[in-house]
């Protein structure tokens, strides 16, 4: 993190930001965790998904997303994106004045706490399987374990039609995790942010295994670094819901519309209004 002249207000929001929609899972448990923070997200919806795309090209729209954060006067940003995070976390964690946190080495550490046989699946992006920023975590973590990595593109669009459990959907899980099924994992990593709503299909296509959700662990990770910073914020006087939407900024790229449409499965409660702003 490069020093800052101003340093940040502990009474300021959260910047989260995501390749679209499915970072709102792990918006929803940052909420739960800590429900006196408040949250700015964006979903860069105009540009989604990032899997297909260069690193080089997620990086540029990482850096624009975050700069506009840093605009809306964030005290620190979480990376809900997989892709964003196996690509440029590094960067933005060098180069930003707030202190910045992704999804895969919470989900890293997780998994290998999870795993009694240290064989560890990972499912995702192409652009998160491909970068191997799982298998580099986890080898950190755990240097014996072996890892096995699958790209599964056709689950973002499945989810998003509400596809949850309908049987085209299944015969695609049974075609990407037969591998696994065969292969003696006991811990798969969901290793994209739109994953977890296809958890209970998952369970009885790998019965037994344990399936790693990195929303929870990213907000345990997310108090842990404000905590460090200094930068908690000050408890309600009142009891505020923490599934409540309303204290938040919700904001997409594009296609207002859609997102208010798709809040209700990723968030779990709808949101009231979403803003537009267009990037790059």
């Amino acid at each position: 993190m490069t020093p800052s002249s101003s340093p940040p207000d502990a009474s300021s929001p959260i910047g989260v930001f995501d390749s679209g929609i499915g970072g709102l899972t792990v918006a929803h448990a940052i909420m739960r965790r800590l429900p006196a923070e408040r949250l700015v997200y964006f979903g860069d919806t105009a540009r989604v998904p990032y899997g297909p795309k260069s690193p080089d090209t997620v990086r540029r729209y990482s850096r624009e997303i975050t700069a506009y954060l840093l605009g809306e006067g964030v005290k620190a940003i979480v990376v809900a994106c997989n892709t964003a995070t196996a690509h440029a976390l590094p960067a933005l964690q060098a180069e930003l004045p707030v202190p910045v946190i992704g999804v895969v080495d919470p989900g890293a550490r997780a998994a290998v706490a999870a795993s009694r046989s240290r064989h560890i699946g990972v499912i995702g992006t192409e652009g998160t399987i491909n970068s191997r920023a799982y298998h580099r975590a986890i080898d950190r973590i755990a240097p014996d374990a072996r890892i096995d990595g699958t790209a599964c593109p056709l689950f973002v669009p499945l989810i998003e039609e509400g596809w949850l459990d309908h049987p085209a959907t299944r015969l695609v899980a049974e075609e990407y995790l037969g591998r696994h099924r065969v292969s003696g994992i006991d811990t798969l990593v969901l290793g994209c942010t739109h994953y977890p709503l296809l958890k209970s299909l998952l369970g009885t296509v790998l019965p037994g295994v344990a399936l790693i959700d990195s929303a929870a662990e990213t907000a345990e990770e997310t108090a842990r670094m404000l905590a460090e910073h200094g930068l908690e914020a000050a408890p309600e006087s009142g009891d505020r819901d923490a599934d409540d939407p309303s204290p938040h900024r919700f904001i997409a790229s594009d296609d207002a519309e859609q997102f208010l449409k798709l809040s209700q499965r990723f968030l779990g409660r709808t949101v009231e209004r979403v803003e537009t702003r267009t990037l790059g």
